[in-house]
């Protein structure tokens, strides 16, 4: 079993959509870490873009079922951390520049 990256991790977690915004969670900047340890058990460190979000215990669950879709990891296990807050600014540069003009409508 060869051992996984947190580069495999966040490129399978890409493929988890915001379904508010349209945009995957890597580049919302919701995922803040990945650890893997030997066995390739993974523990994601996220956030969300509110503490209202609606489909908080889905994205978790999302997140989860990703990594192991995508990846070789033999668990996987999310955890929803609110510091540091989510803001604006940890997007990507073109998913800031598309909510800017999905705001300025």
């Amino acid at each position: 079993m060869s051992h996984i990256t947190k580069e495999e991790v966040f490129k399978a977690i890409s493929t988890v959509i915001d379904p508010e915004v349209g945009f995957n969670l890597v580049e919302m900047g919701l995922i803040y870490d990945a650890v893997i340890d030997e066995e390739n058990n993974v523990l994601v460190t996220m956030t969300l873009s509110t503490r209202a979000c609606p489909l908080h215990q889905m994205m978790i669950q999302w997140v989860e079922e990703a990594v192991m879709k995508h990846t070789d990891a033999a668990s996987c296990k999310a955890e929803v951390v609110w510091e540091p807050e989510w803001s604006f600014d940890m997007a990507d540069e073109h998913v800031k520049e598309k909510l800017n003009q999905f705001a300025n409508r």
